[in-house]
């Protein structure tokens, strides 16, 4: 059995801390680029998603970002201002907002790439070591997300 660390108050020692940091330098170094772009972070991530798949209701980007939809209808409604993504009711489901891109919003999927690229670049990993990050990453979310036994 492996030992698990010691508990601890000192913020260095803090998982959530060193993640919080990460994340903060992760997103102030994606800025810039996402300026030139003209879209906030949270708005790359559905464009991303878009770009994987388009035509996708808001509950289903909701649900990928885990955002709930009071915050992401307001996100939609600025992408859809900026003439990126059209927003319109299902013909199958009228309760249900279906969200596609437009020209100019598939346009930017070429400049997104070079983001991608700057940023790999940037973290520096090799393919192991971004692989096992993004895995542990995604196991972190998944056991801190399972209520406890019991609860």
């Amino acid at each position: 059995m492996t030992a698990l660390p010691a508990p601890s108050v000192a913020l260095d020692d803090q998982l959530c801390f060193a993640l919080y940091a990460a994340s903060r330098a992760v997103t102030a170094r994606y800025r810039p680029m996402l300026d030139v772009l003209g879209l906030t972070y949270p708005q790359y991530l559905v464009m991303m998603l878009l770009w994987e798949t388009d035509h996708q209701t808001v509950g289903q980007l909701g649900s990928r970002l885990a955002l709930d939809s009071g915050t992401l209808s307001p996100l939609l409604k600025r992408l859809t201002a900026a003439g990126l993504v059209s927003r319109h009711r299902r013909v199958e489901d009228e309760r249900s907002v279906s969200i596609a891109l437009t020209d100019e919003g598939r346009a930017l999927r070429d400049k997104a790439f070079a983001i991608s690229e700057e940023m790999i670049g940037a973290i520096g990993f090799d393919t192991g070591e971004f692989d096992d990050l993004k895995t542990k990453l995604r196991l972190l979310a998944e056991r801190v997300s399972t209520p406890p036994a019991g609860a």
